[in-house]
């Protein structure tokens, strides 16, 4: 089934590009009120109609009562020098089976303004970290901001690592916890990593006296002020124009770092893979250049027009972007270590293409392609849904989580009358009590737009909160 192009679905396409695809892209959008007509709902309902029949309503809510594991708590566990109390983690036994033998755990979300999310991603990352060895979390946010914040982890405070290395949806009082865990990790044997895996950029990361060359600093620093803009823009012949110059640009950067690594790597000692992550981020700058810019010039020329099929030729680009550098990552920089992924739902699920109903692109998206990977049996995926309340957008604007949808996959988590519910769909046994696993179901992208796929073929796992709340965003 492919997406109706409503008016109401190409606010919501306008809801994700800010969202997700750009931090730059301003949008007009209000979400549907409560009891309003819903096009996408009532589609997204008469899509599972025939297969989702409520006679198995019964046996499906009794095995998840029987079978869906419950969270105490999904708040991160107190630490002294980085060790949590003994016991801190005694709910969370139950995943040990499930990513023992894993190299790669995702950990999705369904939004990314979501307070709980942030705090039970959180506690994930200290139960990997503590009981299954994942050394390394990976952030969808820019490859070089999080090498360089983590370069200087031993001297900066949790809060300026946090506001350097990832995007600012993540800058929250719920994302500070990890932070400041992994800042105490270093003075122990093991100490958390923190990398990004994202393409784009957030500010001129290498400007600085290292160069000694106050000419090319110049350049750089206005060079990396101006690719959001371009981003914005919608005039390509000017573009066309200045391309030369960028790209000539970035190749002297990248002649520079190799003149003047070991200032550089001194700049940023904390970080022993510093060098290798600064060229891996040139090179994204000119790929970026050489093809992501122009993309999305044109694609914010076709929007103007309703059509936003080149919005979705970004992300797709994009998504091929981060599963390149996460795959290098995985091979090349933490050839022997456990990675944990943090990202969107739709970044993480192993197979977007074979979704029934979706507001994304027939291509495959960064988890799908890294199934394809040898890490593709050695991974573990988890998506994250709620049940009620609100969420934020990446501009910081909260909206009510729209209604759930009858026999959504939220509905039914909701039907295990806990605050926290986890369900591995990866091991469980099939039968008439799960047979919802392996049928299409909706969820509730963003907590509004209902989306159709088999749960079993996105997610290995669904981690389910009842009732969120926006962030609380630091100053």
């Amino acid at each position: 089934m492919k997406p109706m192009m409503t008016k109401w679905t190409r606010r919501s396409i306008q809801l994700f590009a800010a969202s997700v695809i750009s931090l730059s892209v301003l949008f007009s959008w209000a979400p549907a009120a409560h009891g309003e007509a819903n096009p996408a709902a009532d589609a997204s309902t008469a899509a599972v109609k025939g297969t989702a029949s409520t006679e198995f309503r019964q046996q499906w809510e009794d095995w998840l009562r029987t079978n869906a594991y419950a969270l105490d708590t999904i708040q991160p566990a107190a630490t002294k020098d980085g060790q949590p109390a003994e016991g801190s983690f005694a709910d969370l036994d139950m995943l040990k089976p499930l990513l023992l033998d894993k190299r790669i755990v995702y950990l999705g979300e369904s939004s990314h303004g979501v307070a709980e999310f942030n705090s039970v991603k959180t506690r994930l990352i200290q139960f990997l970290h503590q009981e299954l060895g994942f050394n390394v979390i990976a952030f969808e946010s820019p490859l070089g901001n999080a090498a360089t914040a983590f370069g200087n982890v031993k001297t900066k405070t949790p809060e300026e690592i946090l506001k350097t290395s990832i995007f600012p949806q993540w800058h929250t009082k719920e994302t500070l916890p990890l932070f400041q865990y992994m800042k105490e990790t270093q003075a122990t044997e093991q100490p958390l990593q923190l990398a990004g895996f994202d393409m784009q950029p957030m500010g001129p990361i290498l400007a600085g006296d290292w160069m000694k060359d106050e000419d090319l600093n110049a350049r750089y620093t206005e060079a990396e002020r101006s690719l959001w803009k371009w981003m914005s823009s919608e005039d390509l012949a000017a573009f066309a124009k200045e391309k030369p110059n960028l790209l000539k640009l970035y190749q002297d950067m990248k002649a520079k770092v190799s003149e003047q690594e070991k200032t550089l790597a001194k700049q940023y000692p904390d970080n022993p893979h510093l060098i290798a992550m600064m060229n891996r981020m040139l090179d994204d700058r000119i790929r970026l250049i050489d093809e992501y810019i122009e993309l999305s010039i044109k694609a914010n020329v076709t929007a103007q027009e309703g059509d936003y099929s080149g919005m979705m030729k970004m992300m797709e680009w994009r998504d091929q972007a981060m599963a390149d550098n996460l795959l290098w990552m995985a091979t090349e920089i933490y050839p022997t270590e456990k990675i944990i992924v943090w990202g969107h739902n739709t970044h993480i699920s192993k197979a977007t293409s074979r979704m029934e109903q979706s507001f994304m692109p027939e291509g495959r998206f960064m988890g799908e392609l890294m199934q394809n990977t040898m890490f593709g049996p050695y991974s573990y995926t988890i998506g994250l849904y709620m049940g009620s309340g609100t969420s934020a957008d990446n501009l910081g604007e909260t909206f009510e989580v729209q209604p759930l949808p009858a026999n959504s996959i939220e509905s039914l988590m909701k039907s295990a009358n806990r605050p926290y519910t986890f369900v591995d769909l990866r091991y469980a046994e099939k039968s008439p009590g799960s047979s919802w696993m392996s049928e299409p179901r909706s969820a509730l992208y963003f907590g509004m737009l209902p989306e159709v796929f088999v749960p079993r073929e996105q997610y290995d796992g669904i981690l389910y909160i009842d009732q969120v709340k926006a962030p609380a965003f630091l100053k």
